[in-house]
């Protein structure tokens, strides 16, 4: 779900800027279906990363600057806490480990997923949706212009 976010997001940010964007669209420039986009949607929408807006100029634009989100913010969306394996959490992480684990405690194996959880998700705190929408202008990717929007003459 967080690899769809990421790119949905992306997609928002760059093909849309403040500008409400349609489900429909973002699923076909990225070739994900609209009912999973929606479902991932309402993810972002209560994390406070996406808002909607109703009407036929409606659709979802970003609750906050592209600057100002992160690849880690949508993962911790969509995800949650959990990267690699169930019974550990980062260290920011308020969540205690799976009770459940019959190695709880003494698993020498916890530390390292634990470490690893922390260093992706310090990695991706640095990676915000302006540094990937510079990436794709650097490598010349095309906006799409919104069909939505007419001109006048």
């Amino acid at each position: 779900m967080s690899r769809y976010g990421v790119r949905a997001l992306f997609d928002l940010a760059y093909n849309s800027g403040s500008l409400p964007s349609q489900v429909q669209d973002i699923s076909r420039r990225q070739d994900i279906s609209p009912r999973y986009l929606e479902q991932i949607f309402q993810k972002l929408k209560k994390a406070g990363i996406l808002t909607s807006k109703r009407g036929p100029k409606g659709g979802y634009c970003l609750a906050r600057k592209p600057e100002e989100i992160s690849i880690r913010d949508i993962l911790l969306a969509t995800e949650g806490e959990k990267l690699f394996v169930d019974c550990t959490v980062t260290s920011n992480s308020r969540k205690k480990r799976k009770p459940d684990c019959a190695f709880n405690g003494c698993c020498v194996t916890q530390t390292i997923w634990s470490e690893t959880n922390n260093l992706v998700f310090e990695h991706f705190s640095k990676i915000t949706l302006k540094d990937l929408c510079e990436s794709a202008q650097a490598q010349g990717l095309k906006r799409e212009v919104d069909h939505r929007v007419m001109y006048y003459i």
